[in-house]
């Protein structure tokens, strides 16, 4: 799955332009499902059919989009205003390298900050928004900007290349966008299993690779109508608490197996697919976590409360410094979410018939 997620990584698809990764998932998808569709916002669809009509129909989610910029203004000297798309804490945001979709191709860049040698007649302590920072791609004019390629309007993403961390051994990578590109392998790997073992029985499966989920759970929130699943998981990143810092409660830990989400802010998970995963990864030896943190929100926020209403819950990949260009992941924390996900949906069977009632 690595080489997938660095190709995923490497990606420029901030919040409304996920098209190269879009691009990329079709390729890759569509000639192993029934069907791959683009709907008017841009989430991919794509389903496997029912093998056993009778069983329940399941939509997995995944978001492609990730936190980014966009250029919003040029300035005589040839730097370039920004604005953020998603939750940022400007503290990470100083001499970051950035990467911008250009006309003609990507182009690299970094976020400036003042050299050392002036703090002395600065404030240290002072957090600078970042409406105060620009981008500097090297051109001295806006005359050199245009003729980069580069021009209002077009998206920037962390430029952070997805690599191992420490040794092999640890199995560990580090990179920007794994929130939630880590979610996207994961249903790739899936579709590529369902495809390959087309005797297993199950109900309709639906991929949905999503957009615009970092600026509000855009994109998901448009699914449910037309494909009315039953059930639905999304399949999002967490942020771990393992690492000991002041506000850490060592209660999502890295490299401890996937987290089944029992609640965040923007859901309440539904009993009965909490309780069949968990159920499940008991009797496969799957290790878990179980997640309540109230500071983010997923797909599935959006999902469950769409159409008539749909029966949702999330596996969480659990990740180190969330949001920022060094995001970490365990890669085997994503090995065992898919076996996690896969034996859901083989046992949903047990699923059929019952409601909130029976929880």
């Amino acid at each position: 799955m690595y080489k997938v997620l660095k190709d995923l990584c490497g990606l420029v698809g901030p919040s409304g332009f996920e098209q190269d990764v879009q691009r990329y998932i079709k390729s890759e998808v569509e000639e192993k499902v029934a069907s791959c569709e683009v709907d008017p916002l841009g989430n991919i669809i794509a389903t496997i059919p029912a093998t056993d009509a009778s069983l329940p129909s399941i939509l997995l989610a995944a978001h492609s989009d990730e936190i980014g910029f966009i250029v919003k203004k040029i300035e005589a000297n040839g730097t370039l205003r920004f604005e953020q798309l998603g939750g940022f804490d400007n503290r990470t945001l100083l001499a970051q390298p950035v990467t911008i979709k250009g006309d003609d191709g990507y182009i690299q860049g970094v976020i400036g900050t003042l050299a050392v040698h002036y703090v002395k007649w600065d404030d240290p302590k002072r957090i600078a928004s970042h409406r105060e920072l620009y981008i500097d791609i090297g051109a001295a004019s806006p005359e050199e900007v245009a003729q980069m390629g580069v021009r209002v309007g077009q998206p920037v993403s962390y430029g952070s290349e997805l690599k191992l961390i420490g040794d092999a051994k640890q199995n560990r990578v580090v990179g920007k966008a794994l929130d939630d590109r880590a979610g996207c392998a994961v249903l790739l790997e899936l579709i590529e299993q369902f495809h390959q073992q087309a005797d297993l029985v199950h109900g309709d499966i639906h991929f949905a690779f999503t957009v615009q989920e970092e600026v509000g759970l855009r994109g998901a929130s448009v699914l449910s109508a037309n494909l009315q699943p039953d059930f639905a998981l999304a399949i999002d990143t967490t942020p771990t608490s393992d690492t000991d810092d002041v506000l850490m409660t060592g209660t999502r830990k890295l490299g401890a197996g996937p987290c089944i989400k029992i609640t965040d802010k923007s859901l309440i998970s539904h009993p009965l697919v909490t309780g069949l995963l968990e159920k499940v990864a008991n009797e496969q030896a799957i290790p878990y976590q179980q997640e309540i943190f109230m500071g983010i929100g997923t797909d599935a926020g959006a999902i469950h409360m769409t159409h008539k209403g749909v029966s949702s819950g999330v596996v969480s990949i659990p990740s180190r410094y969330t949001h920022t260009p060094i995001e970490i992941v365990d890669l085997k924390d994503l090995d065992h979410t898919v076996d996690l996900v896969k034996h859901f949906i083989l046992s949903s069977n047990e699923l059929n018939g019952k409601s909130f009632l029976d929880t």
